[in-house]
């Protein structure tokens, strides 16, 4: 079992905080809150309205209510430091997104005596902004891409531009998760995205700057996992391989990356400590570097000074808890201290290689979310029918549902991060095949027949996923979209429901013998299900090739616009 793969901890191991408030929702929130009961921590939830019915409310020892509504109520700082202080937190973690990267609110926590469980306030604001983020990482003598500091005007961009040359990247210095981002293959479309990007920035981030890097075209998007004490000392656990992107936002990732050998690992490895240590970082951290595919030169990205929504991967290749080393980081600095180097060097059950951990085998997560992949991945909330996640051999769930969950249009559509850990890459990839095919989540379009699709994929099991690769991915799945529903159109199959009780109707075809006709003609099973027309029928798109039948009464119908018989 995946579990077996990660060193047991004890709840001994904390002697100074006791009650964590989670300042997140979703499966972040119910992910901290099993290493919480696992090392005998009182957890406490917050939650709005709309997640009453959430898992991570019933999960967590306390919920609190927080006043407001969607996500503006998980950003409301002074409402969650009330709630901390209600509640006697000794320390509040906020996972990823949200609060996890503002300085103000770690500040107003220190101010209330609170431990805020990551970095520190300067590193945060520090590394929240990605000039200057740029600048700490040439100081610290760690590759850029060549580019600008901040740039003022259109008129400096365009002077700047001609000098790195295009294509090049306009990035909002505030921007994350994507956002603030565009790339200009030449001058005038620098002229058109340059005050979009600026005021995108304002509106999204409530900062206008803006600079500009060169573009590597042939690129990886490859991270390194660290984790520091605050008083210098910094250790890595790995990089995870995070190419397969779909505008900007993460979709598959996987540790160790196919690319990176030994010699890179340790270069890698090498820079993102001396970045980390330069600032004295403290708790869990990511580094991300861009990796030229075609020289395998690399260059600093940024800094993420959170934890990562891909923690878990790495948790399985070397067999560490980093919500536990978050905690129990916090718990050492209740004594004004940080976690001992060697308390550090021995949460990893992987061998060491010249100062550099080994993963042990290989681990691939995907990301499940609510979105319709065919109507341009557009969230689709409403209400989970059923959800089955079989317990299976070194497969991890994160998740957040059940069968009933409301997904809300209010919040981030991830239902769910599926990991699976092998003792190489094609193992892996071929269980998470295996496990993916039999998840059942039904009800609101999901993406789960797109992961599948690309773990298919030829250059996926070659390794060869740069950040481009989803551009040039088909995606045609087995769907029929109702474009008009049709008036009494039902699906029935047979027998339906020939007896019942409890003011339960009885159900099925008004027509058997035409539905099993039907389902004789495309070869399917007699009582398999089918459309029943009993007015008009509907319109339907069919997303890939198919066998259609028509039987049952004499009627008009149509197929790509001509008339077809029935019976046929």
């Amino acid at each position: 079992m995946v579990e077996k793969l990660i060193n047991s901890r004890s709840a001994s191991d904390f002697k100074h905080i006791r009650t964590v408030l989670i300042a997140n929702r979703g499966e972040i929130a119910c992910r901290i809150i099993s290493s919480c009961k696992k090392f005998g921590l009182k957890s406490v939830a917050i939650y709005s309205k709309e997640d009453t019915d959430s898992l991570h409310v019933s999960q967590s020892d306390k919920a609190v209510l927080l006043p407001g509504s969607g996500s503006q109520a998980y950003i409301n700082i002074d409402s969650i430091i009330d709630v901390a202080i209600k509640v006697k937190a000794d320390v509040v973690i906020p996972g990823y997104g949200f609060l996890s990267e503002n300085s103000t609110f770690a500040q107003k926590l220190q101010q209330h005596g609170i431990l805020f469980s990551g970095p520190s306030a300067e590193s945060v604001e520090e590394f929240g902004l990605k000039h200057i983020a740029r600048s700490l990482a040439i100081n610290s003598k760690v590759p850029v891409v060549p580019g600008t500091d901040l740039v003022e005007t259109l008129e400096d961009a365009k002077a700047e531009g001609a000098k790195i040359g295009y294509p090049l990247m306009l990035k909002s210095t505030a921007g994350g998760g994507g956002m603030g981002l565009k790339v200009c293959e030449n001058e005038n479309q620098l002229k058109q995205f340059f005050n979009e990007v600026k005021s995108r920035g304002q509106s999204l981030f409530n900062h206008t700057g803006v600079f500009i890097e060169k573009y590597v075209q042939n690129a990886r998007h490859i991270e390194i996992q660290l984790f520091g004490n605050g008083l210098g000392d910094v250790i890595t656990f790995g990089e995870r391989e995070c190419s397969i992107q779909r505008r900007h936002q993460k979709v598959i990732e996987e540790s160790p990356s196919p690319f990176v050998d030994f010699e890179m690992r340790k270069q890698l490895s090498g820079c993102a400590i001396s970045l980390a240590s330069s600032v004295k970082y403290k708790s869990a951290g990511t580094i991300e570097f861009l990796v030229d595919d075609d020289t395998g030169d690399f260059y600093f990205l940024e800094m993420n000074t959170r934890l990562q929504v891909e923690h878990g991967i790495s948790e399985l290749v070397y067999g560490i808890d980093l919500v536990y080393l978050m905690l129990l980081q916090s718990d050492y600095e209740a004594a004004k201290s940080g976690i001992p180097l060697k308390t550090l060097q021995e949460q990893s059950n992987s061998s060491w290689r010249h100062d550099l951990l080994e993963p042990t085998g290989h681990s691939i997560e995907v990301r499940v979310y609510a979105e319709n992949p065919v109507k341009d991945f557009a969230p689709s909330p409403g209400i989970l029918h059923q959800v089955e996640f079989p317990p299976r051999e070194s497969i991890r769930i994160d998740h957040w549902v059940s069968t009933g969950t409301k997904i809300s249009p209010y919040f981030d559509p991830l239902l769910a991060k599926i990991m699976c850990w092998g003792k190489d890459r094609k193992t892996a990839t071929d269980n998470l095949i295996a496990y993916l095919e039999d998840v059942k989540l039904h009800g609101p379009p999901t993406n789960l027949a797109y992961l599948i699709d690309i773990l298919k994929t030829e250059k996926f099991n070659q390794g060869f996923t740069l950040t481009s690769f989803l551009n040039s991915l088909k995606f045609q799945p087995s769907l029929i979209e109702f474009e008009e529903a049709g008036a009494y159109t039902t699906i029935q199959d047979l027998p339906g429901r020939p007896t019942v009780s409890g003011g339960i109707p009885r159900s099925g075809p008004v027509d058997p013998l035409s539905l099993q006709i039907a389902n004789i003609i495309v070869g399917n099973d007699k009582y398999t299900e089918c459309l029943e027309i009993n007015l008009s029928g509907p319109i339907l798109k069919f997303h890939s090739s198919a066998i259609i039948a028509l039987a049952g009464a004499n009627f008009e119908f149509k197929i790509n616009g001509e008339d077809k018989p029935l019976f046929t």
